[in-house]
C-alpha cells in the first residue's frame, strides 16, 4: 500500500449507515439524527451507501446526494467512507469520483454482482476504479450478495496498488484474515458484527458494523477493548451483543432487521424499497423481545 491509503486510519467502529425513508422519499431529517447518535457514540466513522444504506434501489442522483450530506453533516468530526461500487465499472468511477469532489475521506467498493466476472475481470475492476481517484479504497468482499469471491490472491496483487488500503471481509473464512494479513499491510475491517472480534483477535482493525445504527455506543467500547488486547471486557459486550449480532443475520435478509429495530425504538420509519419488504410477524415478534 501507498502513502494515499495511510492517511486513512482504518481502526474501530465504522457504521454502515441505513438509508431511513419517509412516504417514499429519503428522510433526510432522520438521517441527521442518526449520524449525530453515531458520532455521540463514538464510532470511528461513517459509511453511507453500502449494503445496509439500500444502495441498489438508490438513483445515481440519491445516491450521490445521500454521500454528500453525509459528509456535510459530519462537518469533519469522523471520516465518511463513501459506498461507490456497481457491476459497471464506469459508474462505479464516476461515483467514486462523485464522492472525492464532495469530499469523502475513502471509498467503499463492493465487487461487481450479477455478472460474475472473473478474477482477471475483478482485478482490472478494481485497477481502473483505483487508477481514477486519489482516494484508498475499501475492498468490499461478499460473495453472498454478489455471486462471485475475490479469492485471497486477487486482493494481495490489489493490494500493490498504491490506493487500495483496506479489505471489508464478509466471506466468512477467517483464514482470508491471515492470509492477507501475512501478504500485505492492507488493513482488514470485519463486514460482520458477530465475526469482529475474531477478526482483531487475528490482526484485524475493525469492523463495518450494521448493529452500530442501534448501537453505537456498545459497538464502540466492544472494537476499543479488542483493539487494546482486552479481550476479557471485548467478549462481555460480544456477549452481551451477540442475540442482537444473530438477530440481524438470521431474522430476514439486511437491512431489513435493523430498519426494523430502529423503528421500534422510535428512531426511524419502518419503510423500505421493493423488492425489499417488511419482515413477516412473526419474525418481529422475536426481534422486539430482543430489544
Amino acid at each position: 500500500m501507498g502513502t494515499v491509503g495511510q492517511n486513512m486510519d482504518f481502526k474501530g467502529n465504522f457504521v454502515a449507515l441505513v438509508t431511513p425513508f419517509r412516504d417514499g422519499k429519503i428522510d433526510f431529517d432522520a438521517f441527521g439524527t442518526l449520524i449525530e447518535e453515531q458520532i455521540a457514540g463514538g464510532v470511528a466513522g461513517l459509511v453511507p451507501c453500502g449494503t445496509t444504506g439500500e444502495s441498489p434501489t438508490l438513483t445515481f442522483d440519491e445516491h450521490v446526494e445521500v454521500i454528500t450530506q453525509a459528509i456535510a453533516m459530519a462537518k469533519g468530526r469522523v471520516p465518511v467512507i463513501a459506498g461507490t461500487g456497481s457491476n459497471s465499472t464506469e459508474e462505479a468511477i464516476s461515483l467514486s469520483q462523485r464522492a472525492e469532489a464532495a469530499a469523502a475521506s475513502a471509498l467503499l467498493v463492493v465487487a461487481p454482482y450479477y455478472n460474475k466476472p472473473s478474477p482477471e475481470g475483478l482485478f482490472q475492476h478494481y485497477t481502473k476504479i483505483a487508477d481514477n481517484t486519489e482516494l484508498p479504497i475499501i475492498v468490499y468482499n461478499i460473495p453472498g450478495r454478489c455471486g462471485v469471491e475475490i479469492s485471497s490472491e486477487t486482493i494481495l496483487r490489489l493490494a500493490e496498488h498504491p490506493h487500495i488500503a483496506a479489505v471489508k471481509e464478509a466471506t466468512g473464512k477467517l483464514q482470508h484474515v491471515s492470509e492477507l494479513r501475512k501478504g500485505s499491510d492492507l488493513a482488514i475491517l470485519s463486514g460482520d458484527d458477530a465475526m469482529a472480534l475474531p477478526v482483531i483477535s487475528l490482526g484485524g482493525s475493525g469492523v463495518i458494523s450494521v448493529l452500530s445504527n442501534l448501537e453505537p455506543s456498545r459497538m464502540s467500547k466492544l472494537l476499543a477493548f479488542a483493539l487494546e488486547g482486552d479481550f476479557d471486557n471485548a467478549l462481555v459486550l460480544h456477549d452481551e451483543l451477540f442475540p442482537l449480532m444473530d438477530a440481524m443475520l438470521h431474522l430476514a435478509v439486511n437491512p431489513v432487521v435493523i430498519k426494523t429495530a430502529m423503528a421500534i425504538r422510535g428512531k426511524i420509519r419502518e419503510e423500505f424499497r421493493l423488492p425489499i419488504c417488511p419482515m413477516d410477524a412473526s419474525a418481529r415478534s422475536r426481534l422486539a423481545a430482543l430489544l
